[in-house]
Formats: structure tokens, sequence, C-alpha cells
């Protein structure tokens, strides 16, 4: 005879894995959307650039210009060719999944800081003669926070998302070095710093149910 209880619990863990699925399920759809609205405004915006002949690369980082301040908000959304957006399309999609699936909330919040981080970086640091804009600014941000989550937050499941991303775009730390006056190395390392510290900020506490209290 089966104990009616067992069956109640059987479908209790039932229902618990399936509302677990669609928790999910809901996060990767709404990050998928999340990173593809920003690539779709990426795009647009370069291809209004395009069509006004750079009217647009104005609204980049000029370096120690207080004027060009507010701009390290519409940088890493505008890039300085077709090529350059194509270049940084796939890793940013890539990256920005990674680190949106978590949560969209966390996500932006990420976003923010790593743009003013970054940002601030590149108008402090940052060659005055040039205008310094385009998505790798986030693209090392997005890198920057999930090795980053991995270290923080100890688990298992984000350590090797860590390794994985390390071991594939183990290249990308080329960018950090000052081998290109083409290439902000500035916004890649200041991008990096600040996706490091979003990371921390942003990390998971761990509950210790012997003294009631959140860990870090």
């Amino acid at each position: 005879m089966t104990d009616p209880r067992l069956s109640d619990r059987a479908r209790a863990a039932g229902s618990r894995a399936a509302g677990e699925l669609s928790v999910q399920a809901t996060r990767v759809l709404s990050a998928v959307a999340i990173v593809g609205l920003m690539l779709a405004v990426m795009w647009v915006l370069e291809l209004v650039d395009y069509a006004g002949n750079g009217s647009l690369e104005q609204y980049g980082i000029r370096s120690r210009d207080f004027t060009d301040l507010p701009d390290i908000f519409s940088a890493p959304f505008l890039h300085a060719n077709l090529d350059h957006i194509a270049a940084n399309t796939l890793p940013f999609a890539i990256l920005g999944l990674v680190a949106a699936v978590r949560g969209v909330g966390k996500f932006l919040l990420m976003n923010l800081i790593v743009i003013l981080v970054g940002g601030l970086g590149v108008w402090f640091f940052g060659p005055s003669n040039a205008e310094t804009l385009g998505a790798s600014i986030l693209v090392f941000g997005y890198f920057g926070y999930i090795v980053g989550r991995g270290v923080f937050e100890r688990r298992i499941a984000d350590t090797a998302i860590a390794v994985v991303v390390a071991l594939f775009y183990w290249s990308i730390l080329y960018g950090l070095l000052p081998n290109d006056q083409q290439i902000s190395w500035q916004g890649h390392l200041f991008g990096l710093i600040g996706g490091l510290i979003a990371s921390y900020v942003l990390r998971r506490r761990r509950i210790s149910q012997r003294e009631g209290r959140a860990l870090t």
C-alpha cells in the first residue's frame, strides 16, 4: 500500500522543480531580450552614424574635457564604423547573455557600474586628441563581472563558467596592453575593473543557518 504522504511529497517536489524550471526559462528569455535590445540599439545608432557621415561620433569620450563628461553614457553604444561594431557584436552577445542570465535587474546595475568606472577611467587617462567610443568597455566589463562572480561568490557553477570564459577568451586580455594607438586600452582596462567591482558589489550572500547571518 502506497503511503499518501510519499505521494504528496513527490507532487510537492515535482511542483518545486517545475517552478524552478519556469523561473530559469524566464531568466534566459529575459537575458536574450535585453542583450538583443542593446545590440539592436547599437546597430541602429551605427547605421544612423554611417548615413550621417560620422555625425554621432562627437558623443564619444574626449578625455579631460568637462563638456564631454556626460558622453561616458553614450560612448559604449557608439562605434567608429561597421567593422568596429561587427567585431564587438559576437563577444558582446555571448558574454552579455552569460552575465544577464542571473537576472535583468542585476545586469542593468552591473552595466551602470561598468559604464561609470570604464567611462571615468577613459575620461581621466585616455587620449585627449581623439573621441573614444565602442562597446569594448562593456565587453571587458562583462568579462570581469563573470570572472569576478566566480571568485567572490565561491560557487562551483560560477567558478566553472569563469574558467571556461577565461579559456575561450584568454586573447581578450591582449586588449589590455597599449599595443595599438587606435585601440583604447584604457577603456578595456577600466571596463574590466568596473566589471570586477560590480561582481563584488552585486555578489550573492550565503546565509549561515547556524548563526543566522549573511556571509560574503
